[in-house]
């Protein structure tokens, strides 16, 4: 079988989901055009070197070994072709490069992997946490709770976005607030690891919302100087994390005010279900929704920003030219960041709808 190329960038879900596949066990990042691909298909990414022979091999056997595990409603959705609308546009420009380049001569924050115990699960837990530059004791932090997708752990985010170093820099150039982030296994199980069929973990990603509210957040405020007004504390995530995102979200907004959903994937409720749209409009600070447009599960966050418009909830609907990977996940997390626990309204960049 002759061999072709498929050239994509680092930006594309091709390397987002072989990326994952290969060093996660998993498969969060679900894209069509990586999906299609076929045995015989070398793949230039701009994370790898173009692979051929034995590690075309490898690829095909991983293509499926994923499309194996793929249930049948996740394959429709990444079979679905993608159908855009008037309100389906950028609302802002994506960041510049050199919002994720490590600087010199900057201050850093801390990363550190802390263990708590989780009497939900029944078992002690991992997360990842950073502290801010300058981290201390003397002052209280507003927190974000940062969610991984279906095939990732404590350290996705880290590997995929660097979050830490996207806030390094915002601060640094005062236009974030100094946050803590914590990046925990969304996975609430004993064994939380992301191998095997990743797919039938779902149950114990709905299970995190207990752990996440009884065991994780009481941690954090006990350990760390933290501000625990639900006005200092948010909630944001990629694929499988949106959607806990907005389950957890939307339907404690007693505890969060501020929520941002990144390609949002199908285990998203439906939001009549979730919340009173009254008192959405009243408690939500932001609500950043986002997708790609290349992105075969756009239908979900579709039709979260229908519900919210319909409902007249304030929120930002961004439709940004990526797919289900990586560069969707940095570019929005980077945008959520520079708002999140900003004083009045939205930043004069974008527009509510």
């Amino acid at each position: 079988m002759e061999s072709k190329i498929t050239d994509v960038n680092d930006e594309s879900a091709a390397a987002g989901i072989f990326y994952e596949q290969r060093r996660y066990g998993g498969g969060s990042a679900d894209n069509r055009s990586f999906f299609q691909a076929k045995k015989g298909m070398s793949v230039r990414c701009g994370m790898f070197p173009p692979m051929r022979g034995v590690a075309v091999l490898l690829l095909c056997v991983t293509l499926e070994s994923w499309a194996q595990q793929l249930p049948p409603e996740v394959k429709r959705n990444l079979e679905r072709p993608v159908k855009l609308g008037p309100d389906d546009c950028a609302v802002v420009a994506d960041p510049p490069q050199s919002a994720f380049v490590k600087r010199k001569g900057i201050p850093e924050g801390k990363l550190a992997m802390v263990e708590y115990v989780s009497r939900s699960v029944g078992t002690t837990r991992r997360a990842n946490i950073y502290t801010p530059p300058g981290y201390s004791k003397e002052r209280r932090y507003p927190v974000i709770y940062l969610l991984h997708g279906i095939g990732g752990d404590e350290n996705e985010w880290v590997r995929f976005a660097q979050p830490n170093l996207i806030l390094d820099n915002l601060i640094a150039d005062g236009e974030a607030v100094p946050s803590i982030v914590v990046m925990p296994n969304g996975r609430a199980q004993a064994n939380d690891k992301p191998t095997g069929n990743v797919y039938a973990h779902g149950p114990a990603f709905a299970a995190f919302e207990k752990d996440l509210l009884e065991d994780l957040i009481p941690f954090v405020e006990k350990q760390y100087s933290v501000n625990p007004a639900r006005t200092h504390r948010a909630l944001a995530g990629l694929s499988m994390g949106g959607g806990q995102t907005l389950n957890f979200g939307l339907g404690h907004l007693d505890t969060f005010a501020w929520i941002g959903a990144f390609s949002a994937a199908p285990n998203t409720k439906k939001l009549a279900e979730l919340c009173d749209p009254r008192q959405a409009k009243e408690k939500i600070n932001l609500l950043w929704l986002s997708c790609g447009n290349k992105d075969g599960l756009i239908n979900v966050s579709q039709g979260v920003h229908r519900w919210l418009k319909e409902n007249d909830v304030p929120h930002v609907w961004h439709v940004d030219a990526t797919g289900h990977d990586p560069a969707h996940w940095r570019n929005n997390f980077h945008h959520f960041a520079r708002r999140v626990f900003q004083k009045g309204p939205v930043k004069k960049d974008v527009q509510s709808k």
